[in-house]
């Protein structure tokens, strides 16, 4: 019996220890305060004729933007969160 709450107490120091080192690892994925919605900023990229996206994730402070142009294009864009200015795109 005491083995069993050993290994209990063992894995339950392990799963804390994991949830508070790994909570820094997601982070930085969160937009800034101030930042705007990021649905306003998709209505603002469709808006520009830029109707099929198929992938947004924040990453290094800038929304990344994949989308599809209607001429078939991939274009990635770099998104400011706060201004919701295209930073860049690839």
């Amino acid at each position: 019996m005491r083995r069993f709450w050993l290994a209990v107490s063992a894995t339950t120091i392990a799963m804390a220890t994991l949830a508070l080192g790994g909570a820094g690892w997601f982070s930085d994925e969160q937009p800034p305060a101030g930042a705007k919605p990021l649905s306003e900023i998709i209505k603002a990229l469709e808006d520009q004729g830029m109707t099929t996206i198929t992938e947004v994730e924040f990453d290094g402070g800038v929304w990344k933007i994949e989308v599809h142009m209607p001429d078939g294009k991939e274009v990635d864009l770099r998104v400011d969160p706060v201004s919701g200015e295209i930073r860049g795109r690839k």
